[in-house]
């Protein structure tokens, strides 16, 4: 049996969280732009990785609790997007290609939001694998990242 202590599972959970924006950051290189809720995903994991980052200097619970809400935040967001895209919701307005009442905008300023509109929708996954969007699986990873965090926050570790 291989026992992980509470320390270096958040280290694991940081450092996947690290990964997963390396990965968002690889889809974005190859030409898949991110919508609003996109990003808003990315800032939690960033969190998370950055504290991981400073567990490596030092251990302490309020640290191991800080990326315990980093990545319930991220699950929690990867959800609400999940939820717009599959229509369960209504997400942010700017995100679903509107441009708010249009009956009480005059020509020019019609003309200015349609040229500065958003193209990338929120409630249209840009990919899907095994028929799961690309929030699907952060909302379903963050999940297993936020238990993870959440034992070594309690000072319990794993054991394999």
């Amino acid at each position: 049996m291989l026992n992980i202590s509470p320390r270096t599972l958040a280290l694991l959970a940081g450092f996947t969280s690290a990964a997963l924006l390396l990965a968002a950051l690889a889809f974005q290189a190859f030409g898949y732009r991110p919508c609003e809720l996109c990003i808003l995903q990315r800032w939690p994991h960033l969190a998370a990785a950055l504290i991981a980052g400073m567990l490596l200097w030092g251990d302490h619970p309020i640290l191991r609790w800080a990326g315990t809400l980093a990545a319930m935040l991220a699950t929690a967001f990867a959800i609400y997007h999940t939820g717009v895209e599959s229509g369960w919701w209504a997400g942010p307005q700017d995100c679903a290609g509107g441009i708010g009442n249009m009956a009480t905008l005059s020509t020019e300023d019609l003309m200015q939001r349609l040229q500065t509109a958003q193209v990338v929708r929120c409630d249209q996954p840009a990919w899907v694998f095994l028929g799961i969007s690309m929030a699907g699986w952060n909302a379903m990873i963050s999940a297993v990242l936020s238990v993870a965090w959440l034992r070594a926050a309690s000072g319990r570790g794993i054991r394999i």
